[in-house]
C-alpha cells in the first residue's frame, strides 16, 4: 500500500503559506499564481490553519465581502485535519470523504513538511492500477 512519504516522493515536499494578517487577495494571488487550491496558514513557525478556494466562495462571494478588505484569519479553517507520511493514501482518502476536505496537511512532529490534495491521491491510486494492469498484461500474454 502506498502512503503518503510515497506521494510526496513523487510530488514534492513543498508547502506554500501565507500569515494569518495577509489579505484575502494576497492569498488568492499566490494561488493562482502557483495553481494551486490551498494555502496552509502559518503563524509565529505554527500551523494556526488553511485558506482554500472553498473558503474564498463561501466567506467572501456568498457573504459580500472583499478580497482585499478581509484577511486570511477571518475566514480560514482552524479545525484543520492533517496527516503522517506513515498513513496510508485509502485512510486519507476516507479521512477526506469522513470529514469533506480536500486537503491535508502533512505533520511531522509539530511541523508541516507537505500537503496532499485528493487529486495527489487519486493519481497515486490511478498509477498503481495501470501498473497492476501492466503487469496482469504480461503475465496473461506470457512476457516474463
Amino acid at each position: 500500500m502506498a502512503t503518503v512519504r510515497d506521494v510526496l516522493e513523487q510530488k514534492g515536499r513543498g508547502v506554500y503559506h501565507i500569515h494569518p494578517d495577509a489579505s484575502v487577495l494576497a492569498a488568492l494571488e499566490m494561488m493562482a499564481e502557483h495553481q494551486i487550491g490551498a494555502l496552509v496558514v502559518i503563524d509565529g513557525g505554527n500551523l494556526s490553519g488553511i485558506i482554500t478556494e472553498r473558503d474564498y466562495a463561501r466567506k467572501i462571494v456568498l457573504k459580500g465581502r472583499t478580497s482585499p478588505r478581509t484577511l486570511v484569519r477571518e475566514i480560514m479553517s482552524t479545525t484543520v485535519i492533517c496527516t503522517r507520511l506513515d498513513q496510508t493514501v485509502e485512510e486519507c482518502m476516507a479521512i477526506m470523504t469522513a470529514k469533506a476536505v480536500r486537503h491535508l496537511p502533512v505533520l511531522e512532529h509539530t511541523t508541516v513538511i507537505g500537503l496532499v490534495s485528493i487529486g495527489d491521491l487519486v493519481k497515486n491510486v490511478i498509477a498503481d492500477q495501470k501498473f497492476i494492469i501492466e503487469q496482469l498484461e504480461h503475465y496473461i500474454k506470457g512476457d516474463r
